[in-house]
């Protein structure tokens, strides 16, 4: 007897993302997983432009066969000036912190009764459209795909990482089911009893004593520990849960 397939909440938290919407949508849509087995929750927050009424708008619509779909209005009043790039070192430390909030924040309030969480990145542009087949396929806790900007390119999700920030995804290729010290939030599937039993995004240098952690970080100047998915990830590990990646199983951000 086979078992019955699973239900998976989406979650996705976004900024100034109205540019992003008809990819992203699309991309839900043409997942072959079962629509009626995934739910849909989306947090804006602090945007520049009209991403939440478009979002108002297009979620009437879209994904129409989907359990649930919910979007959440939050600020937190955080902006980086529009000279500074997005990745700018002196920012980074807040702007993670404001994320781990953003997705914490969102989590706690989307989800419900799902067995299943995956995180997606807005500006995830492509994807298999049996992606959630295959993350569910092996059966792990914490499953990373590779997140890439060319398909067979070079990781551009570097928060996923192994040998203590020494290996990419794109060092581990043709490994199969590889074992990840960190993790990002591109794209990320938990279980979601791991989230029920306390797993988040710490807004803070979390794992002070874990070995697992940097050191030096190259963020942290007062601080041990890792912030936001990295942080996450340490969490996982203290709590006995370990993060796994698929480096074949590619997805590509804008």
């Amino acid at each position: 007897m086979f078992p019955q397939p699973a239900t998976v909440l989406i979650l996705t938290p976004v900024k100034t993302a109205a540019h992003f919407l008809d990819t992203y949508f699309a991309g839900l849509e043409a997942l072959s997983y079962p629509h009626h087995l995934l739910s849909l929750a989306i947090l804006e927050g602090d945007s520049r432009d009209d991403t939440h009424d478009e979002m108002l708008r297009r979620l009437g619509k879209a994904c129409e066969n989907f359990r649930r779909k919910i979007l959440v209005k939050r600020d937190f009043g955080f902006q980086i000036p529009d000279q500074i790039p997005r990745y700018s070192e002196v920012f980074q430390a807040q702007r993670r912190a404001i994320l781990a909030r953003a997705r914490n924040h969102l989590l706690f309030r989307a989800l419900q009764d799902e067995q299943w969480v995956l995180w997606l990145d807005v500006d995830i542009v492509e994807y298999p459209k049996d992606v959630l087949e295959q993350l569910l396929a092996v059966n792990r806790d914490i499953v990373h795909p590779h997140c890439v900007t060319a398909f067979g390119g070079d990781s551009f999700d570097l928060n996923a990482w192994s040998d203590g920030g020494n290996k990419r995804m794109s060092d581990m290729r043709g490994a199969g089911l590889v074992r990840l010290e960190s993790v990002g939030g591109t794209m990320l599937l938990v279980r979601a009893d791991r989230h029920r039993d306390g797993l988040v995004f710490p807004p803070f240098f979390y794992g002070n004593k874990s070995r697992w952690i940097r050191d030096p970080h190259p963020l942290a100047t007062t601080a041990l520990g890792e912030i936001e998915t990295e942080g996450f990830a340490i969490m996982a590990k203290d709590m006995g849960i370990e993060c796994w990646g698929l480096p074949d199983l590619e997805i590509r951000h804008r």
